[in-house]
């Protein structure tokens, strides 16, 4: 790197690398009693919103949803697309995880599991002609912990259940109940030990992002710079990233161009989203934008820059805990119209073990079909820019906040650039 290379690098961001030396991996302080009680609160949560739903039990294949329950974690990428392991939450019964054969000993320890089965697999994949056979099989199996420990409510409630294991139980006499919106409220009030379990995921992509920051010069690939994030958060016992949302110059402008071998050159913006499920199962998801080679930018990347840092700003300050998203939206910062064809279709999100509800859109998108509810104490909300014009390149923002009892905490701190 030569030294106007060099002239503009920000020292700041370079102190998210972890302080045991850049050829180390992070080591969590957490304490197993702060993991422990995220546990019990989160398997609490879940009892607690079938209750109030009078639902007997859920049945939960969504590998972040066991994850939520148990900690219990196993093929997480995998099984979210093969059905073949899951897990039953009883209103006033057992928790049962049902493991895919052979891994049963992965579970060894997780105070969550009063039960532990062997799944059973009733995809195609797997049994082909035989699969309808299977499915009778598992619905066999849930009807009757159903009917066992359900007090004769026959409502039953499931995150993802394919067709034919939910046409099985209703013709066993059950009744459905979308799971999803249960699921959903349940995770989006986090306990304070979650949100310690949260800040060490966050420090953990931070010093991703300065791996980013460090090697973001010219020549490099996009490929190479989205790969030091994976390589940190891999190494500090993360999970996987969400999406490969990196690209730089013309690349970032439509976004969702997903990363690439392009090369960056020397000015070019590099932006990026991380969407990364880190150690303990939480999610990071953050957002940045800066110049390949660390040079100044020029006015148009100010410009689209210093907008897209008044949106964040203005969005941040009118956070409120008992505020409904209708308001929300009213209060918000307006779009330029000459963004608005280059906008990003949300204002804000909740995050936790994933990007959650509730999702607030930008004010052009806020209509009738906008989800209800207002922002509480506990939740986690991503406040997101993306600015962009005809021509420009795309300038992409997220910070990561709590919702507490008088306003708002940012949980990451990763400097913006200085315009």
């Amino acid at each position: 790197m030569t030294q106007t290379q060099n002239a503009f690098k920000d020292d700041r961001k370079l102190t998210y690398l972890n302080s045991n030396g850049a050829d180390k991996p992070l080591i969590s302080p957490v304490s197993a009693t702060v993991v422990d009680s995220a546990r019990s609160y989160r398997l609490g949560r879940f009892k607690e919103i079938l209750v109030q739903n009078d639902v007997a039990g859920i049945i939960l294949y969504d590998p972040i949803n066991i994850r939520y329950a148990f900690d219990s974690s196993n093929m997480q990428v995998w099984t979210s697309h093969n059905p073949v392991r899951y897990a039953m939450i009883l209103a006033d019964g057992p928790a049962i995880l049902w493991e895919f054969k052979g891994c049963e000993h992965l579970n060894d320890g997780l105070p969550g599991i009063d039960e532990l089965r062997t799944a059973v697999s009733w995809m195609f994949m797997s049994k082909g002609d035989k699969a309808a056979a299977g499915v009778e099989v598992w619905a066999d199996e849930i009807a009757d912990v159903l009917r066992q420990y359900g007090g004769g409510n026959k409502r039953f409630a499931a995150d993802k259940l394919d067709g034919p294991g939910l046409h099985a139980l209703e013709s066993r006499g059950f009744t459905y109940v979308e799971g999803a919106e249960l699921t959903e409220r349940a995770r989006s009030i986090k306990s304070a030990a979650e949100i310690e379990l949260m800040r060490w995921t966050i420090r953990v992509c931070e010093a991703g992002m300065a791996r980013i920051y460090e090697h973001s010069v010219p020549g490099v690939t996009e490929r190479e710079l989205w790969a030091h994030l994976h390589f940190e958060n891999a190494r500090s016992g993360g999970d996987w990233l969400e999406t490969k949302l990196l690209a730089c110059g013309p690349n970032t402008n439509p976004w969702y161009t997903e990363c690439s071998d392009r090369v960056c050159q020397k000015g070019e913006m590099i932006s990026f989203d991380t969407d990364m499920i880190g150690p303990y199962g939480y999610c990071a998801d953050l957002s940045r934008s800066w110049t390949c080679g660390y040079t100044p930018m020029n006015d148009t990347q100010k410009r689209i820059y210093s907008t897209a840092l008044e949106q964040i700003d203005h969005n941040l300050a009118i956070l409120s805990p008992g505020m409904s998203f209708a308001e929300y939206n009213e209060k918000s910062w307006r779009i330029p119209s000459k963004h608005v064809d280059y906008r990003y279709s949300l204002a804000a999100h909740g995050v936790g073990m994933a990007d959650e509800w509730p999702v607030i859109p930008l004010h052009v998108d806020f209509g009738d079909t906008a989800t209800g509810g207002e922002i509480e104490p506990g939740m986690v909300l991503c406040i997101e820019s993306l600015v962009a014009e005809q021509g420009s390149e795309s300038v992409k923002l997220e910070t990561q906040v709590l919702i507490t009892d008088t306003g708002y905490e940012r949980l990451d701190s990763f400097p913006w650039e200085v315009v």
